[in-house]
């Protein structure tokens, strides 16, 4: 028989190691990094790839995150970048390179990362409209060039004036100032260089 005094013996429990305890809930993994691809295709206009380059984005599970589209002469360039898992860039990949081996296409990919914000340059635009001639745009490209300006976007052409038919230059450029450049003096040494090139200029800051 069972004293009476053993049945009302507490029972006494393990030590519990709350080290232990912890690793039963694990912490949340870190979301994986998005990667970025890069892609610059080049057809005819009447072939453009923007429709078959989105939908291979989109199937990959890849985001389009930019896009340039312009009619150059007969073609249309195509600047796109994507952004994904890794896994959906290499599937992305895998779709470019079949797509790739068209004849009429000139694709071109690579892994890029994203720009670092540049809060120290301040967005100007700069327009240009003259006669048309040679070296116009080069010596444009020169002047911010050696300031260590930026350029950012850009767009040019020629065509031919609708009253006259003069042979006409006109281009679009956003630029990156310093924000220590004494932009009243930019302006002024830009303006005069203009002068000397015949160039009716202007320079205003991006507002939006």
């Amino acid at each position: 028989m069972i004293p009476w005094r053993a049945w009302s013996r507490p029972t006494i429990l393990p030590a519990v190691n709350l080290k232990t305890v912890t690793h039963l809930n694990p912490p949340t993994a870190r979301p994986v990094a998005d990667h970025q691809l890069l892609i610059q295709a080049v057809a005819p206009a009447q072939d453009s790839p923007l429709l078959s380059l989105s939908r291979r984005i989109a199937d990959a599970g890849c985001n389009l995150v930019e896009s340039r589209v312009a009619t150059v002469g007969a073609d249309v360039s195509v600047l796109l970048l994507a952004k994904g898992g890794w896994d959906a860039i290499a599937k992305l990949e895998t779709a470019l390179t079949r797509l790739g081996r068209g004849d009429n296409l000139h694709l071109l990919s690579y892994r890029t990362q994203s720009r670092d914000l540049q809060s120290h340059l301040l967005p100007y635009m700069v327009e240009v409209v003259a006669a048309d001639k040679p070296g116009v745009l080069v010596e444009l490209i020169d002047f911010f060039n050696r300031r260590a300006i930026s350029i950012e976007q850009m767009s040019s052409m020629r065509y031919q004036a609708m009253q006259t038919g003069a042979d006409m230059f006109q281009a679009q450029i956003t630029i990156g100032i310093p924000a220590d450049t004494r932009i009243a003096e930019l302006r002024d040494e830009f303006m005069e260089m203009c002068d000397g090139l015949n160039l009716d200029a202007i320079m205003d800051p991006v507002k939006f």
